[in-house]
């Protein structure tokens, strides 16, 4: 198994609304990730994502496309505080911000 890794995601386009989130959790929980994903005020969709480096790749891959009624403009990805996802959570919907 590979080393676990944490990444913070902004996702940007029509990704609220189009049911982005479940879809993302979804995928996430298909993989066994642990972490979070919640709406954004400005429109956009937040995630933090810890696990496997193979699988956090494959829902960073995701995310470019996201549901089908979904459209993504862009997808940022950067080194995430693993300390804010609950010891045994798995994989949640979280309050918007």
């Amino acid at each position: 198994m590979s080393e676990a890794i944490c990444r913070k995601l902004r996702i940007r386009g029509r990704v609220q609304g189009v049911g982005y989130r479940w879809s993302l959790c979804a995928e996430a929980q298909r993989l066994g990730l642990s972490g979070w994903v919640r709406n954004r005020s400005d429109g956009s969709v937040e995630a933090l994502v810890r696990g496997p480096v193979e699988a956090v790749d494959t829902l960073i891959e995701w995310a470019h496309r996201g549901p089908s009624m979904a459209r993504v403009d862009q997808v940022l990805s950067q080194t995430g505080n693993a300390a804010e996802i609950a010891a045994g959570a798995g994989f949640v919907q979280i309050a918007s911000r």
